[in-house]
């Protein structure tokens, strides 16, 4: 027996000592103490970043009319969700409202952050499922198993973070051969509670501590938003992360948004409720209006959610009602199109065709039995809107009419830091410094766990609002009138009316008689009573101008969905602008290449080609007023660097052959609805 036990001493002596190796190893690659060592590897004196541009020739679409054009950010993480502290981030809420303002910050990777311009709005959106769970950490009373417990959600260690996360998320189970190949397929989960945490699972009565300290960190969370309003300057919009977990680092969360700081006294989280329904009907039920309190949700990543977003189904396998519809609709009005994690818009081979929505993807059509990591037929925008034409038939009513807006969904607390130039990865020491970005394989062998091939520096929520007010900002997401760009400040206009003509589109009162005439982007246009007007498309008014910080606009392109009488569902897009004179080719609906290039050398891109400006006015050629139908409109710039190929400058090397070395950034404006019997 003596024998036996000093051999399971052994035993177990070895395997501490392989798992102290492997995890040395690990944390040499992407741990803070080698920061140092990776951070003398760059230099960044080697990356020139462009220079301002003239602005347009004559009124820029941000002027003139009631409304003005307010860039912000709307997804941000700082030290305050565990999973931003335990890959390194130490900043924290205050540390990323200053750098809204344009403050600089040095990263945890060492990497200075900062922004080329302030910001006008901010939502930091911490995850609300980690509120509570470190708030007595500080208390000197603890017991050994407390204090060991706030140890280890106090490491830079993402391996102590993965054994969290991980068993959150639950495993990916092959799904039914026997049903339709990329359709997501119902599944009854049901969330972890707040003892996934060891701070709320070590201990006495630490579940019921946890869970009262909610309120006490939200609390924190909303005052800390007032003391940094400033209407005017900063608008800070309180809010945070719905995040419940799914296999293979899938996304199914949402952030809340809040109107003013009359809001619940909990962060409701998938803590607290099982699906995004129960949310709402949570929220409605504590937010009370009488006071001020109103607030919408936002999905993000629903390329990863592995088909969920845009199924008929929530996240526990329930299936919407008609009266869920209806509650989906009152609270949802956007989505987010693009941040880090890639572009949601659409997917080849997945319902599109259009070659832009090769756009910043890695994830493939789905095989038969797949349920994660794969791209799904309801896993994108586009994907959503033409589901909401087919539910318009089946209810009466559209409850997936979704404006778009961009984020960064950052964990360093450096809101709307989204230059390709500037890029500084987004999950602290993991992605900094540079060489730890350049890792192909740095979370997994697959290209959507892959920095390198996956991770972009996300975008930007562009609205058009009367001031830069709490209420004025909301209302205007609220009502849709929004845009997303990937990151550079592409002006946008987009309009849809009967009554303009090809004269009025250099007029001067042109802005302020489209807001009185016409129905701007994420709006319905009515169905028309006079039957001179009923057969003749709409006028599609677009007036973009270029990023005074950026390359020249190359085209401008419509995109449009709508649903015939046999309830089948269609797409197609057109390019209806070129730059440098050029004129769409009406055989291919493409403009000619313009000739734009970039030296990979320096990352500067070629003078004398691109606009500063684009403005068309356009009709449907297919236009049936029978027909429910969704236009919306892609702004495409010529060509820029990459991030990665910047820091291949940064370090002295080729840009890596296995990803891009160039990207076309773009703006997607929010849809316009026309259509359909009244």
């Amino acid at each position: 027996m003596k024998k036996l036990g000093l051999a399971a001493l052994i035993i177990m002596l070895l395997l501490i000592g392989v798992v102290a190796v492997g995890n040395h190893l690990i944390l040499d690659k992407i741990g803070p103490e080698s920061v140092p060592r990776d951070l003398a590897l760059q230099d960044d004196s080697k990356v020139v970043a462009p220079v301002v541009q003239p602005a347009a020739n004559g009124e820029a679409p941000s002027s003139g009319g009631e409304l003005n054009l307010y860039w912000g950010e709307l997804h941000l993480h700082t030290a305050e969700s565990f999973d931003s502290s335990m890959m390194g981030n130490k900043l924290g809420i205050e540390d990323a409202y200053r750098f809204a303002k344009g403050e600089p910050l040095i990263g945890a990777g060492g990497e200075t952050m900062q922004l080329s311009r302030p910001l006008d709005f901010v939502a930091i959106t911490d995850h609300a499922e980690g509120f509570g769970s470190r708030t007595h950490c500080d208390d000197p009373n603890l017991s050994l198993f407390e204090r060991a417990a706030c140890w280890v959600m106090a490491q830079d260690n993402p391996i102590f973070l993965s054994l969290i996360v991980e068993g959150a998320r639950g495993e990916g189970e092959p799904g039914e051969l026997s049903l339709p190949t990329g359709v997501y397929q119902p599944k009854a989960r049901k969330v972890p509670g707040v003892d996934r945490f060891p701070t709320c699972k070590w201990g006495d009565s630490t579940v019921e501590r946890c869970y009262d300290n909610v309120s006490t960190d939200w609390a924190r969370y909303v005052q800390l938003a007032d003391d940094y309003y400033e209407p005017g300057q900063l608008t800070t919009l309180v809010a945070y992360e719905f995040s419940p977990g799914m296999p293979d680092q899938g996304k199914h969360h949402r952030n809340v948004i809040f109107r003013s700081n009359s809001v619940p006294e909990r962060a409701i989280s998938s803590i607290d409720v099982p699906n995004a329904i129960e949310l709402w009907k949570g929220l409605e039920a504590t937010c009370d209006k009488a006071y001020g309190c109103d607030f919408l949700t936002m999905p993000h990543n629903p390329n990863k959610a592995w088909g969920l977003t845009y199924s008929r189904y929530a996240y526990d396998g329930k299936q919407y009602t008609e009266d869920d519809w209806r509650l989906r609709q009152r609270r949802e009005p956007l989505t987010e199109i693009y941040q880090n994690k890639g572009a949601s818009e659409c997917a080849l081979g997945v319902g599109a065709t259009d070659e832009e929505c090769a756009f910043a993807q890695v994830l493939d059509p789905c095989q038969p039995g797949e349920t994660t990591g794969c791209a799904f037929e309801t896993g994108f925008v586009r994907d959503g809107l033409k589901v909401g034409l087919e539910l318009e038939q089946e209810l009466g009513f559209n409850p997936l009419q979704i404006g778009f807006i961009a984020a960064t969904d950052g964990h360093n607390a450096n809101p709307g830091d989204v230059e390709e130039w500037d890029f500084r990865g987004t999950v602290g020491t993991i992605s900094s410094p540079a060489v730890r970005r350049m890792s192909a394989t740095n979370l997994g062998d697959k290209a959507y766990r892959s920095m390198l091939k996956f991770h972009t520096p996300g975008g930007l929520a562009a609205v058009w609002a009367p001031e830069n007010t709490r209420e004025a900002i909301f209302d205007a997401l609220a009502r849709r009138e929004t845009y997303a760009t990937s990151g550079p400040r592409i002006g946008l206009r987009f309009y849809a009316a009967r009554g303009i003509d090809q004269a009025m589109i250099d007029a001067p009162d042109l802005v302020q008689h489209l807001e009185a005439e016409a129905v701007s982007m994420g709006a319905v246009l009515p169905y028309s009573q006079r039957p001179d007007q009923q057969s003749e498309s709409p006028a599609f008014l677009v007036w973009a101008t270029r990023d005074p910080l950026d390359a020249p606009l190359q085209r401008v392109q419509m995109v449009k969905g709508w649903i015939d009488d046999a309830g089948q569902t269609h797409e197609n897009v057109v390019d209806i602008a070129c730059a440098d004179g050029l004129q769409v080719d009406p055989a291919t609906g493409r403009c000619p290449d313009n000739g734009a290039s970039v030296d990979l050398s320096t990352c500067q891109y070629s003078a004398g080609s691109g606009a500063t400006e684009l403005k068309t006015l356009w009709r449907d050629p297919d236009y049936d007023q029978n027909q429910s139908a969704f236009y919306y409109v892609r702004v495409l710039m010529n060509p820029t660097c990459r991030w990665s190929s910047y820091d291949a400058i940064r370090l002295g090397r080729e840009p890596d052959p296995s990803v891009p070395a160039t990207i076309q950034e773009r703006a997607w404006s929010s849809p316009t609805w026309v259509g359909g019997q009244p």
